[in-house]
């Protein structure tokens, strides 16, 4: 699986093999190149999104719905790399206005080409492939189940925990959890000290633009603040005057799980006038991707089964009940916007469903 994504960002081929024993031979349209040697990549066919397709007026919206689901496509003339990431890239719309036609087609194997997509926005690419391209050399194989064993968040542990002081609260540690094929590196902040009460628990994924640069575009920087600030005002009062401790997970899941380049061309995108949501529809990529078993998983190894659960969005409280975490209570964590974020919030209220 670890190649698989490797190969995707290297512009490899990856060979998809599905349930019903058909195979995909696929190169990444973005990062795809041609060996050396060779007279070019061509290809009768694409893989791509079922919300780019509907950008092309190739699928209804009720499959575009499903944002990452494929669509195989077919056009006039074979698809080189050029015509495949003009095709790939809605930042390259105005340049390329004119595609096509191109007609969708059945595909052979829907699970092979549902995990496909799933691979390139693992991997942070743009979802659209070559199918079957000539030209190009030995392709990495990888399968749905594949796929499937990489996602078990029963494969996370603990790496490592060490104390770290922070200016929340002096009184913190840090624990970090890896899983043996996955680069990515989730931690855990605990502020102040266990006791009885079950701890204030934010789930908070990564987001380097708002978290350390300070965007003004989201509100993730000041929730992270807000959210370290609410833990240790809880730690520094004795527990029968409420007092408590918390617990902040901070998951490496950029741009709400796309990936932090991805995130910063629905940003483009959004320059262009498209919220949040249709911006990532544009990209064919899912508005929501984040996986909170990771999280609950997290919970487990630290021995907390019950939290208090510092959040406005039901998607995460129900991730987690249903991954076993008992949440004793929903406690709001909203703050005000700004000129830059006030539609990015009205758009996670009225679109993905947060609470006031």
């Amino acid at each position: 699986m670890a190649l698989a994504l490797d190969a995707l960002r290297h512009g490899w081929p990856v060979c998809v093999e599905g349930a019903a024993g058909a195979v995909l031979t696929l190169l990444p349209a973005e990062t795809g190149f041609a060996p050396q040697g060779s007279e070019g990549v061509a290809a009768t066919h694409m893989l791509i999104s079922a919300a780019r397709a509907a950008t092309l007026r190739l699928a209804n919206q009720r499959a575009a719905a499903l944002p990452h689901g494929p669509v195989l496509i077919r056009g006039v003339a074979a698809f080189d790399l050029a015509a495949a990431r003009a095709l790939a890239d809605p930042a390259l719309d105005l340049a390329h206005p004119l595609k096509g036609p191109f007609r969708a087609e059945p595909l052979a194997d829907a699970e092979a080409a549902t995990a496909a997509m799933e691979l390139a926005r693992l991997a942070g690419v743009l979802p659209a492939f070559l199918v079957d391209p000539a030209g190009v050399g030995p392709a990495q194989g990888v399968s749905p189940a594949d796929l499937a064993a990489w996602a078990d968040p029963a494969h996370l542990v603990v790496a490592a925990r060490a104390h770290l002081p922070c200016a929340a609260d002096e009184v913190a540690e840090i624990v970090a959890f890896r899983s043996a094929d996955d680069l990515r590196e989730h931690v855990a902040l605990i502020i102040g000290v266990a006791n009885a009460r079950p701890p204030l628990v934010r789930l908070h994924s990564e987001c380097l633009t708002g978290d350390v640069l300070g965007s003004l575009k989201c509100d993730c920087g000041p929730q992270l603040d807000a959210a370290l600030a609410a833990m240790a005002a809880e730690a520094r009062k004795p527990l029968s005057a409420g007092g408590g401790w918390g617990v902040l997970l901070y998951l490496r899941q950029e741009g709400r799980g796309i990936g932090l380049i991805n995130k910063l061309r629905a940003y483009a995108l959004q320059d262009q006038g498209f919220d949040t949501v249709e911006a990532n529809q544009r990209l064919g990529l899912p508005t929501e991707a984040r996986d909170f078993a990771q999280a609950a998983r997290m919970l487990e190894l630290l021995g907390i089964h019950t939290i208090r659960l510092l959040t406005n969005n039901p998607a995460k409280l129900a991730a987690l009940v249903a991954a076993g975490v008992e949440v004793a209570e929903r406690v709001p964590h909203q703050l005000p916007a700004n000129p830059h974020n006030a539609r990015y919030l009205a758009t996670k209220r009225d679109r993905a469903g947060h609470l006031l």
